[in-house]
């Protein structure tokens, strides 16, 4: 199993544009966070859906590097994602990842995405990656 701290620092490593972190990765599941400012809401001052959507590619790829260890190559495959609500605007997105199947050469699992200290999830996605062989 790859360590938090190691998939991080892969992470600065390889995609110094990422601007989600890494707040706990084992047991086939992962949490991410990433930091809502100007930069991530849309007009009527909601987190826009691409923020969303790379806060659950990030979670996914993190919870299947946890598990396999730093396999760069390991690429997404399908993404799809439901918006649920509106998340705030004043609150980082949280991605919580739980990994479905874990295979040789694929791997699935599903994402629920919050806004910071809100029960409810903002959205839903469930995503597929191709592993390398």
């Amino acid at each position: 199993m790859t360590t938090q701290v190691e998939i991080a620092d892969f992470l600065r490593r390889e995609f110094p544009q990422n601007k989600s972190t890494v707040e706990s990765v084992g047991e086939r599941m992962a949490t991410v966070r990433h930091p809502v400012g100007q930069a991530e809401l849309r007009p009527g001052g909601t987190v826009s859906g691409p923020v969303m959507m790379t806060v659950a590619d990030v979670a996914l790829y993190v919870a299947i590097l946890g598990e396999i260890g730093i396999v760069p190559l390991t690429v997404t495959t399908s993404l799809n994602i439901n918006f649920m609500r509106k998340p705030a605007s004043d609150r980082d997105i949280i991605g919580v990842c739980k990994l479905l199947k874990l295979g040789r050469s694929l791997a699935v699992g599903e994402v629920t995405i919050y806004s910071e200290g809100l029960a409810e999830p903002v959205a839903h996605a469930v995503g597929t990656y191709a592993i390398p062989r």
